[in-house]
């Protein structure tokens, strides 16, 4: 088969979640194990790191794997979905396996597919393993593609497990309440592995203090261990009459955003050796959407676990990868800036959480009048996030391009009733064009509420 043809083969003969929803989703290894077992368990053949978390598990991967590759380890990535191409799930240093890769998979274990009948996901999975371990990488962020104890990743015993904080998202399958949501990613913590929690929550944190005490697991809340002491994002200063940022002086013409910040002394440390503490407080970095500030608490404690596990990472290196993680690692769609004029920013979240922070990011923006572009997928509960989204703003509802997609015109009914009006429009790309038109220079266009939007966008 040629590549497109091989693709056109993994997305129509096995169950796929970004076309059927929880209906694809497996409740148990069995799959996985057996698949990874007919090509020889290549998950035994690497070290890893493993991600899981409601929200920030893709940036805190990139970050990582921008930090671990800039320290000179070969280091492979796996996250999901992709946004354009297959091939953005699995990287390698950055770089996308070949496509010649995965038509060699799907050749070579087709027999097996057919037998075993994987998921969509679990084939996946299978493959970056199996490149990885080929490719014997030094180390393989590994991110959760959707809970934690019943995902396909969870076969792997990594060096290090990371859980970012816990939301509302996939209530259907991981539970309705915070606690059970949090059963579900705490079976991430294997046993003897620390564990970086990013994010102390009153409602779950006992959860995982309970689990990683069964699993005599080292754990450590990453919001505790670090302060923000101040945070600005570069080139955001306003002219005289409070307009747009000025993005014309911008150093590479990029945003960073500049934090400085300090560790603290609460409980709950990995460890206490001080050899392998960050000694700098100031760092920029090329992810500007202020929900980051969440995430590169979650970054630095992992650094710090893996400095103890003998990872040679200085500051230095700390630093230089933190300012290029979209170049080092091919990451787009968090807070991407699409245009300036008029200034159009996208970005993935797309839960209540997720969303909250978005808004967060947008409040920290001057601007006149916000537009917002509006696609949601008909299997999440949009009343959570409608009830979120400003009255004052004009929305352009759109269906994403996927069979999952919400139909614009339900979605405009529906957030009607909660006060967000708006027009529907027959496809994203349409939906972009008319708010810009509409916007003025002084104005701020975002696109957002679903990871399919921001797909055809960037």
């Amino acid at each position: 088969m040629t590549y497109q043809e091989t693709i056109q083969y993994l997305y129509s003969q096995l169950p796929l979640f970004t076309r059927d929803g929880p209906s694809a989703y497996k409740e148990d290894l069995t799959n996985t194990i057996a698949l990874c077992q007919t090509i020889g368990n290549p998950q035994n053949k690497f070290k890893g790191i493993h991600i899981a978390g409601t929200n920030g598990k893709g940036s805190t991967s990139h970050m990582l794997a921008a930090i671990l590759q800039t320290a000179g380890y070969k280091t492979g990535l796996y996250t999901s979905p992709h946004l354009k191409d297959f091939r953005e799930r699995i990287r390698i240093n950055g770089a996308m396996i070949r496509e010649t890769e995965v038509i060699t998979f799907v050749e070579n274990h087709k027999a097996s597919f057919e037998k075993i009948r994987p998921s969509f996901f679990e084939m996946t999975v299978a493959l970056a393993f199996d490149i990885f371990a080929r490719e014997q990488v030094d180390i393989a962020i590994i991110e959760v593609g959707l809970g934690g104890k019943l995902d396909s990743t969870n076969i792997i015993t990594p060096l290090l497990s990371v859980i970012t904080n816990i939301g509302w998202d996939h209530m259907d399958i991981l539970g309705d309440t915070l606690p059970l949501i949090a059963a579900q990613k705490a079976g991430i913590i294997k046993h003897k592995v620390p564990v970086v929690i990013g994010e102390y929550q009153k409602d779950t944190a006992e959860v995982f203090i309970s689990k990683a005490s069964v699993e005599n697991a080292a754990i450590c809340f990453a919001s505790e261990r670090w302060e923000i002491l101040n945070s600005m994002v570069s080139g955001q200063e306003t002219d005289a009459k409070g307009g747009k940022p000025d993005f014309g002086n911008i150093e590479d013409n990029r945003q960073y955003l500049e934090i400085a910040f300090e560790r603290t002394n609460k409980a709950f440390d990995l460890n206490n050796t001080n050899e392998n503490l960050i000694s700098i407080n100031h760092l920029k970095l090329d992810l500007t959407g202020t929900y980051q500030l969440k995430n590169i608490k979650t970054v630095l404690s992992a650094v710090e676990e893996l400095k103890t596990q003998g990872f040679n990472i200085s500051d230095d290196t700390l630093i230089k990868a933190l300012s290029n993680v979209k170049m080092l690692t091919g990451l787009h769609g968090r807070w991407e800036v699409l245009s300036r004029t008029p200034l159009t920013i996208c970005d993935t979240g797309h839960n209540p959480d997720g969303i909250e922070e978005v808004l967060k990011s947008i409040a920290g923006i001057p601007y006149q009048q916000l537009h917002f572009v509006m696609g949601m997928v008909n299997d999440k509960d949009s009343s959570k996030i409608l009830q979120l989204l400003p009255q004052n703003a004009i929305y352009y509802f759109c269906k994403p391009n996927i069979p999952r997609g919400l139909d614009a015109q339900i979605l405009k009914q529906k957030a009607r009733s909660f006060g967000i009006i708006g027009e529907a429009y027959p496809s994203v790309k349409e939906a972009l064009i008319a708010a810009q038109q509409k916007a003025n220079t002084n104005d701020l266009v975002f696109a957002g509420g679903s990871t399919f939007v921001v797909a055809e966008l960037v």
